[in-house]
């Protein structure tokens, strides 16, 4: 998503993709809200001659923003209208993923479902995915076809779905894949102060950067450094590293710099004592984090 904000270079970003690739990197995550179309148009140039190396995800339903009458749209019509255009853009005959980006408030899960699932019988699509949802929801969606995956924003920062969806996602065979597991980019250590993010970021947004939780976040944030430091990793390499021994959970850390790609790749090269990773479950218990994971605006378009 980042690589579609203000400022940044088409030719830089496909080449993080393919340098991706060659780094045995096989999952790509896109939407078709993310620039408008650009990001699914940029990814589908960077695959190019390369499409059968990944499991391309891509994205429908979020159309506009919390200031919009109608931001999410999960009706049928707009579901099959859609994937052409993604496919389109993609430059391919199938997505491997296709997710439900948010759930239509005015539209039953049932319906939106079962039109994705009419794309997977006319081959345009090979598995289903729906995000952000509670776990009613996906089990309703689960009943109409199999959901492969889940999308839930997870990280040390946001470990919410560790009390209920992720439990009820292994009693489903559901896989899940973790959004901004590096909190926004705070996880990083790079952003002390929200002025600090760069063009087009989240961050600065985000009610865990604002006054009244900064300097208690920013703490946390010091013990994560510290524990990094013990095992000669960078805070983002630490909390990758956690995910991935989480189990049946992918992180999708955005990169849209070649130094920060590297950097994430890093931390599958580390060795993390069992110690460490209890000292972790320790420090970022659920909710220790202060402020919501997301502005008023943005928690009305997840379903809870």
């Amino acid at each position: 998503m980042s690589m579609s904000h203000p400022g940044r270079d088409d030719a830089e970003s496909v080449a993080v993709i393919r340098r991706a690739l060659d780094a045995g990197v096989t999952f790509l995550d896109t939407a078709d809200k993310y620039g408008k179309g650009h990001n699914e148009s940029l990814v589908g140039r960077a695959l190019a001659g390369r499409r059968d190396e990944v499991i391309l995800a891509t994205k429908v339903g979020f159309v506009g923003s919390s200031r919009d009458p109608r931001p999410i749209d999960g009706s049928p019509q707009h579901i099959r209208r859609s994937i052409d255009a993604s496919l389109a853009r993609l430059g391919t005959d199938r997505v491997d993923l296709y997710y439900l980006h948010r759930v239509d408030p005015s539209v039953p899960i049932e319906e939106s479902v079962g039109a994705m699932a009419d794309l997977v019988a006319a081959g345009k699509v090979r598995h289903l995915g729906v995000s952000e949802v509670a776990v009613a929801t996906l089990e309703r969606a689960n009943r109409v076809h199999p959901i492969t995956a889940v999308q839930s924003e997870y990280s040390l920062m946001t470990r919410e779905p560790e009390l209920g969806l992720i439990p009820t996602c292994q009693r489903l065979g559901v896989g899940v894949v973790g959004y901004s597991p590096l909190g926004i980019g705070f996880l990083t250590g790079a952003y002390a102060t929200p002025t600090e993010a760069p063009p087009g970021s989240r961050l600065p947004k985000q009610p865990r950067m604002q006054s009244e939780a900064l300097e208690d976040n920013l703490a946390l944030l010091e013990r994560l450094k510290t524990l990094a430091a013990n095992v000669g990793a960078s805070p983002a390499q630490l909390a990758l590293a956690w995910i991935l021994s989480r189990g049946r959970v992918v992180p999708i850390p955005g990169c849209s710099r070649m130094q920060h790609l590297e950097e994430n790749l890093g931390a599958l090269g580390l060795s993390i004592p069992e110690q460490m990773m209890r000292a972790l479950d320790a420090a970022f218990p659920p909710g220790v984090f202060v402020g919501t994971r997301k502005s008023a605006g943005g928690m009305r378009l997840v379903d809870r």
